[in-house]
């Protein structure tokens, strides 16, 4: 009988936004995964999961989760853990592996499900969608994400800041992923768009050092890896406006 790895999203930090469905994933489970860094800090996903899970049953996986220019390193990182999952599926029917926010939305466990699909095929793989941190910073900050036919852009600044300047010259609302690096380059953008004023960033959503602010703020300093931004679709306040 074939093992079974889900996919579990336990959303941005605040252990209650994690689903009754993501909860119930957990706990049926024989181990859950979490990943961590080299460091040895306890992670976000670890720290909500231990919520909900006792901490014998939770298993650290290493992986190179910022590693951006050293690709024969970050394959390596997803190789070993690859391998340890295969492992556990190989003495246990289900595994859970945790992830912040959601794991079909730059999820770890994209690559990792990747992974054990060639080390062990026939394994069935699920997952448990989670609370994003957009969806989060939205709640939190007022900030609307949509209206009538407005379209939403979901960008990694990883990717460049001239990404994120192509979203923001487009008509509808603006999402920035793991921008803290180049926070001087995404304020940049945001006032040459004309877009910053109604903007709003946030980090550690849901903790106790939690951040939110509005984008005219950012002073060029860097801030945490995972902060999000929301600059809101142009509107003109009218009830329905864009329908």
């Amino acid at each position: 009988m074939s093992s079974k790895l889900i996919g579990v999203g336990v959303g941005p930090g605040d252990p209650e936004l994690v689903t009754v469905k993501g909860v119930n994933a957990l706990r049926a489970a024989e181990v859950v995964v979490v990943p961590v860094m080299d460091t040895g800090e306890r992670g976000r996903a670890e720290a909500t999961v231990l919520h909900y899970v006792p901490g014998e049953k939770v298993l650290r996986v290493v992986f190179a989760l910022t590693e951006r220019s050293d690709r024969g390193r970050r394959e390596a990182a997803w190789d070993a853990a690859g391998a340890r999952v295969a492992d556990l599926l190989g003495r246990h029917a289900t595994v859970a592996f945790a992830t912040i926010g959601d794991p079909n939305v730059y999820s770890t466990f994209t690559y990792l499900a990747h992974t054990i699909g060639e080390l062990v095929p026939g394994t069935v793989v699920e997952t448990v969608p989670g609370i994003t941190a957009m969806q989060d910073l939205a709640a939190r900050s007022g900030a609307v994400l949509t209206e009538g036919t407005e379209p939403l852009t979901l960008v990694p600044v990883t990717a460049g800041a001239a990404v994120l300047k192509d979203a923001l010259n487009g008509p509808g609302t603006v999402v920035a992923y793991k921008f803290g690096r180049q926070a001087r380059e995404v304020a940049e953008a945001l006032r040459d768009s004309g877009r910053i004023d109604d903007a709003v960033w946030g980090s550690a959503l849901g903790l106790e050092d939690e951040s939110i602010r509005p984008a005219g703020d950012l002073d060029g300093e860097p801030l945490p890896y995972l902060s999000t931004l929301i600059a809101p679709a142009r509107r003109d306040g009218k009830r329905g406006g864009k329908l």
